[in-house]
């Protein structure tokens, strides 16, 4: 399910699809989506996460940097190899990450 070359995963209402066995990082990656898309309720987080692509699709004109930039992924990708990150994550801990990018 999962498209493109660059997209090993996706997580979809809570639900990972994978084109493989996923890694126990990957696998926190997506867990830490299924927390932003239980606090925000599910469309909202669709919403907000297609909202904020364009946004940064403008920004910086390249669509893989916009996305390495939202939100979303931003806390997703900087917390996946702390197993321990879930365990001590504040509700809505993405909101951190709008303003800033790398």
């Amino acid at each position: 399910m999962p498209v493109g070359k660059r997209f090993y995963a996706i997580n979809l209402f809570g639900i990972i699809f994978a084109k493989g066995d996923c890694s126990e990082i990957i696998l926190n990656h997506e867990k830490i989506h299924t927390c932003q898309q239980l606090e925000t309720l599910f469309i909202p987080f669709y919403l907000f996460y297609i909202i904020e692509w364009i946004i940064k699709l403008i920004l910086y004109r390249n669509s893989y940097k916009a996305y390495k930039n939202i939100s979303f992924e931003r806390e997703a990708y900087l917390n996946q190899d702390d197993p321990e990150y879930l365990k001590r994550r504040k509700a809505f801990a993405f909101t951190r990450y709008i303003f800033s990018s790398k």
